[in-house]
Formats: C-alpha cells, sequence, structure tokens
C-alpha cells in the first residue's frame, strides 16, 4: 500500500510521506495540527521583524516617502484654496446687496446702527466691494489652482503606488525564496512532524497573505500618518482652539483601537491555525479518495471536516466580526468631533473672528483628519492577520535545520561503492531504542538484501546510509570516507534510490525519467525506458514519451508508475543503488522481467534490496535479518535455510505452510501487517 493509500484508508491519522512515513516510534505527527500553538501571537516582535525585510530597499524607501509626502502636501493644501474660492464666492454675494457706491467701512457703520452688530463683525473680516457681486474671473483662476494640486497630487500617489508595489513583491519573491531554501535545509523528522497541509498553507497561504497586508497597508497607513501630519499643522494655522477641540477625539480612537485589536489579534491566529489544519485534513483525504470509498470512511472524513470547518468558521467570524467593530467606533468618535465643530465653527463666523471659507476648510480638515484614522482602524484587522501570517512563515524560517555540511568536505574519488556500518547506533526517540552497536560491511559489486518484520529498522538502515537522519554514535563509510565529512549532495550523487512509494512529477513521460539525469541524450533515456519495460506500454498511450502525467499520476496504473521510477534509476547509473520493494505494484510476468534487467543494474555496483517477497532476494550476495534494530541473521539463501533461524520460518511463513501452522513465535499482526 502506498503512502498516500495508507493516509486515505485513516483519515483521521496523519502518516508521514515519504521513506519516513513507515519508521517506527515518535509521536504522532498529525497532533500538530490540533495541538494549540506553541506560543501566543507577539504582534510587535513579528510586525518589526517583517519591517525589516524592506531595509535592502532603502533608495526606494526614500523616493516613496518623499512621492508620499508630496502628494500629501498638495492634498492638504487643496482645502484651504478652496475655502478661498468659498470667501470669493460669499464676498460677492454679500456685495451685491450692498448699496453701489457706498465703502465698506459705510456698510459695517451702518450694520451696526441697525442693532445687527454680528453681521457688521463678519463684513469687517470680509474682502467686499459694497454692489459688486462675484468676481468669476478670480474664482475661476483659484478653482484651476485647486484643480492642479488635486491632479498633481494624483500622479504622485500613482508614481509612490507604483514604486510601493515593486518593493513588496521583491520582498514577497525573496520571503518565497527564503523559504524554499529554508525548506531544502530542514531534516526530515521536521517534515515527519509537520501535516502536509499544514506545510502547504504556510508556504502558500500565509505568504499570499502576507503580500496582500503589505500591499494594502504600508502604502495607507504612510500616507494616512503624513496626512494627519499634514491636517493637525493646517488646522492649528486656521484656528487653534478648533484644532484642540477635533485632537479631543485622538486619544478616544486610541483607546477603542487598542482594546478591539487586543481581543481580535488571537482570534486571527486561531483563525490561521484552524486553516492549516483544514488544509491538512483536505488533501489527506482527498489524496486518497478511492480508499476512503473503498472503505467506506465517507461518514468520518466528512465528520472531521465538518469540526474543524466549524472552528475555523467560528475563529473566522469572531477574528473578522471584533476587527470589523473598530471601523463604526472610529467613525461614531469622528461624527461627534464633526458636529462641535461644525457648531462652534458656525458661531465664530457668526462672530466675525472667522470666515466661512476658513470654517468650511477646517471642516474638511477635521474630515480629513478622521478619515486616516478611520482608514488606520479598517485596516487593523487586515494588518493583524498579515502579521499572524508573518509570524507563522517566521516559525518555518526559525525551526531547527539540520546540521551544515563541513567547511571542507571529503569526496570519494573514484566511487566503488563499498559500505561499512561501523558500531553504528540510531534512535528516534531518546527512550525508544532501535538499531544498537550495529557493524556490516558491503563490498563493492555486492547485492545486500535486507529482510525482517515490520519495524525493525530495515527502511532505516538505507535512510542512515542516505544521511535523511544523523547518528547517535558510530559511524558509516562509503569506500573509507566517514559520509558525515562529505557533503550530502555530494553523497546522495553517487546513490540511487527506488521507493516502494512512487513519486512522479507533473510533466511527460521523458521528463521523469530524465529527472535521474537532466542531461541524458533521447537516447539514453529512451535505452533506459526499454531496460526497465517503460518502452513496452508507453507505445499504447497516445502521445509516447511526450504523454503529460498529472501530479497524482491518475492517467497511468501504479506498476506503471513504479516502472518509471525504475528507469528513472536505470539512467542515473549511480555507484549506490538502493531498491525499497521496488517491484512491489508491478505483475509477477513484469516482476521477472524487471528483475532480471536490475540485475544487470546492480552488476559492478553495490546494491541494498529491502524486501517483503523472499522470492526476489534468492540470488543476493548476502541477506541480512534485521529484528529490533539488530542483525539477527547474515549469510546467503541457502546459507540461512539451512541454519533454520530466522530466516528460515520467515521462509517457511511466505512459502511452505499455511497460516494456522506457523510457529507461533512467528505471529502475523493485522495491526501492522509484518510478522513478529
Amino acid at each position: 500500500m502506498s503512502d498516500a493509500q495508507r493516509r486515505a484508508a485513516t483519515p483521521a491519522t496523519r502518516m508521514p510521506g515519504g521513506m519516513a512515513g513507515r519508521r517506527p516510534g515518535g509521536g504522532p505527527p498529525w497532533m500538530a495540527a490540533g495541538m494549540p500553538a506553541e506560543k501566543s501571537m507577539n504582534f510587535w516582535p513579528s510586525a518589526r521583524r517583517l519591517l525589516r525585510l524592506l531595509r535592502r530597499y532603502r533608495l526606494q524607501l526614500v523616493a516613496i516617502i518623499g512621492l508620499a509626502l508630496a502628494s500629501v502636501a498638495l492634498v492638504v493644501i487643496g482645502p484651504k484654496v478652496l475655502g478661498h474660492a468659498t470667501d470669493i464666492i460669499f464676498s460677492g454675494f454679500m456685495g451685491s446687496r450692498l448699496p453701489e457706491g457706498s465703502t465698506l467701512q459705510q456698510a459695517v457703520d451702518q450694520a451696526r446702527a441697525n442693532g445687527n452688530d454680528n453681521l457688521a463683525d463678519m463684513l469687517a473680516r470680509m474682502d467686499v466691494v459694497p454692489g459688486v457681486g462675484i468676481d468669476f474671473d478670480r474664482l475661476a483662476r483659484v478653482l484651476l489652482l485647486a484643480l492642479g494640486l488635486f491632479a498633481g497630487s494624483s500622479v504622485l500617489a500613482w508614481a509612490q503606488g507604483y514604486l510601493l508595489t515593486g518593493v513588496v513583491q521583491r520582498v514577497v519573491r525573496q520571503l518565497r525564496q527564503d523559504v524554499e531554501e529554508k525548506l531544502n535545509r530542514l531534516p526530515l523528522p521536521y517534515f515527519d512532524n509537520q501535516p502536509r497541509g499544514e506545510l502547504l498553507s504556510r508556504v502558500t497561504n500565509d505568504i499570499d497573505n502576507v503580500s496582500q497586508s503589505l500591499q494594502q497597508t504600508l502604502s495607507q497607513l504612510l500616507t494616512s500618518l503624513l496626512t494627519v501630519v499634514g491636517v493637525v499643522t493646517m488646522m492649528f494655522v486656521i484656528s487653534p482652539i478648533l484644532a484642540v477641540i477635533a485632537l479631543v477625539a485622538v486619544p478616544a480612537s486610541i483607546v477603542v483601537t487598542k482594546q478591539i485589536a487586543k481581543r481580535s489579534q488571537r482570534l486571527f491566529m486561531a483563525q490561521w491555525k484552524h486553516t492549516g489544519a483544514l488544509n491538512g485534513h483536505i488533501e489527506e483525504a482527498f489524496t486518497g479518495h478511492e480508499l476512503v470509498k473503498v472503505f467506506g470512511r465517507q461518514r468520518e472524513v466528512e465528520q472531521i471536516f465538518a469540526a474543524r470547518n466549524e472552528e475555523l468558521f467560528r475563529a473566522s467570524f469572531g477574528a473578522q466580526f471584533v476587527s470589523g467593530l473598530i471601523m463604526p467606533s472610529m467613525m461614531f468618535v469622528g461624527n461627534l468631533s464633526y458636529v462641535v465643530i461644525a457648531v462652534i465653527g458656525g458661531l465664530r463666523v457668526a462672530s466675525g473672528t472667522m470666515s466661512l471659507g476658513d470654517v468650511q476648510a477646517f471642516i474638511q480638515y477635521s474630515r480629513q483628519f478622521t478619515q486616516p484614522l478611520t482608514q488606520v482602524a479598517s485596516m487593523a484587522n487586515l494588518l493583524q492577520s498579515g502579521v499572524a501570517s508573518a509570524e507563522r512563515v517566521f516559525e518555518l524560517l526559525d525551526a531547527e535545520e539540520q546540521t551544515p555540511d563541513p567547511a571542507r568536505p571529503a569526496e570519494v574519488t573514484v566511487p566503488h561503492g563499498r559500505v561499512e556500518f561501523e558500531h553504528v547506533s540510531f534512535r528516534y526517540k531518546e527512550d525508544q531504542p532501535l538499531i544498537e552497536d550495529l557493524s556490516l560491511v558491503a563490498e563493492p559489486g555486492q547485492t545486500v538484501a535486507i529482510v525482517g518484520p515490520t519495524g525493525a529498522g530495515k527502511t532505516t538502515l538505507v535512510n542512515l546510509i542516505m544521511r535523511f537522519y544523523e547518528l547517535d554514535s558510530g559511524r558509516i563509510t562509503l569506500d573509507g570516507v566517514d559520509i558525515s565529512t562529505m557533503r550530502r549532495d555530494e553523497l546522495r550523487s553517487q546513490i540511487g534510490m527506488v521507493l516502494q512509494d512512487t513519486w512522479l512529477f507533473g510533466g511527460t513521460i521523458r521528463d521523469n525519467i530524465a529527472y535521474g539525469r537532466p542531461d541524458a541524450t533521447d537516447e539514453e533515456i529512451r535505452a533506459a525506458a526499454k531496460a526497465a519495460f517503460v518502452d513496452r506500454f508507453v507505445h499504447s498511450l497516445p502521445a509516447g514519451y511526450d504523454t503529460v502525467i498529472d501530479e497524482e499520476g491518475s492517467n497511468v496504473s501504479a506498476g506503471e508508475k513504479q516502472l518509471i521510477t525504475i528507469a528513472r534509476a536505470f539512467l542515473a547509473d549511480p555507484a549506490l543503488l538502493i531498491l525499497d520493494e521496488a517491484t512491489s505494484s508491478v505483475d509477477t510476468r513484469t516482476e521477472v522481467l524487471v528483475q532480471r534487467a536490475m540485475a544487470a543494474l546492480r552488476s559492478n555496483r553495490t546494491s541494498f534490496v529491502i524486501a517483503h517477497r523472499l522470492s526476489t532476494i534468492r540470488d543476493a550476495d548476502l541477506i541480512l535479518v534485521m529484528e529490533h534494530g539488530q542483525i539477527v541473521e547474515q549469510g546467503t539463501h541457502d546459507e540461512l535455510i539451512a541454519a533454520e533461524g530466522a530466516y528460515y520460518r520467515l521462509h517457511n511463513a511466505q512459502f511452505s505452510q499455511p497460516a494456522s501452522d506457523i510457529d507461533e513465535d512467528t505471529v502475523l499482526t493485522p495491526a501492522t501487517g509484518g510478522i513478529r
């Protein structure tokens, strides 16, 4: 059964992918999706770390700030200019109602004589010519100036947005690159303990959310802060008293925002955690959809989905609702300030201490003052969501990496394939020994078969050769060179591997075979395909070697996928070959043919063959029988049969005795499918 099938058969339990999915011991990795986060959300450190990613673009940021400053300055000047236009209109209207030929002072004195002191005070502060109406030429010039200011501000804002978009997308591109490089530096145990959907959610959804949050908040925050500074300055220039009244709304707004944001931040962290858990479950269920149907586990899958979907719904609803309270709360505070300013401003116009244009400009400024605060408040949920996603990405970037390659790595100059285990000990958990003091030698050209019950450590043995895990003690040498002193890529370039769990990527059959050696010629690819009997079925496909395989490989059978992976190993032509149940999915006749081809492939190179079907390893030069991490027997097939030990019992269990006659020491266990 493949890894995907095992996951589908038990959708409630996460099984790690690849070879590590069959490791014994260790806590259940699926628990990571359902457990609470290891630490609570720490907003400011994560936000500062996110902003530090922008440091390399200092020059662009200076230009962005300069453009924003100029754009905001033009916008801030606009209401004052429009207020002047209002004064021109109002002065012309008042002048047209005064007697022509009189002076302004005469009009003021007449108003006082009539007992209308408010009108007299107002006229005294106005630029009024009695008998003369609106000066439309002057008004047109002022309006054109205002239009030019607003147009210039828009152009500068567009340029600022263009530069900012480039900076943000470059930062996100680098973040994706950092994550990709980090994934390549992480040890295999990290992936064993991370649900695949949760990891994919961090790499895709969370980074996309960071991108959107940066793009939408940085520009708005910068513009809003500059607008607040400019508007406050203009308000104090026009009327310090009204400016103080307007500023009273700021502390109230800060208190409201802080209280709501504190609660919503926890909810956003929970939202993204539940998103990852739901993605993990969906990936598991749909990867093995057929087996879910076969074993009738649809109801259980649906129940798990419904439960996690409900958790995500509650977290998302709470986060969006609570954070959504910020904007209406801010609008309420702003409207109260607006009403007070309008009333007091009207009284000051009536008393002649302010012009109507100044009051109009101040009201516009008060709106411009509360608007950026409201915008910042409305972006609070987006900002918090983005920082929550950034922290999840940072947790991945901060994960403990595998030990680095040595500064001066050793090399195998002429590979022969001699592998030696010298007193090797390894365990997945500190309190659960697996391999203890194991020593063996595989000579160049030998075929070493490894057999034993499930959980005996067979796959772990080859994982250690590949340095997927590091030893607790002892050492492994390849042609006399300690593999821990070699670069990992150099070590693995000399090893070919064919797994029971086949892996094909979205591409043509030719591309999948050439993955073993990208510089191979078309003739070499076809030769490898013929050796692995891929050529036999390729010609029945519509596009032959150019047939595109989807990511799940659903348009070729399990046996055909395995043959393609074998052809890939043929093409790589490694010095050391590892075969992990490499023919488990092919039919008997094809298996015989592939075994012959693999015999040719194994000639002049060392091979490690993990096998459950003992018929496939009868001709091995050395057979290792493992139990509980120890080699309990070794020898050729005939020698081990004659010894009538553990191998003899395994052999008889497969070929000689019916199930009812199996030795009571060799019990088939349904839970593992293995032999103990």
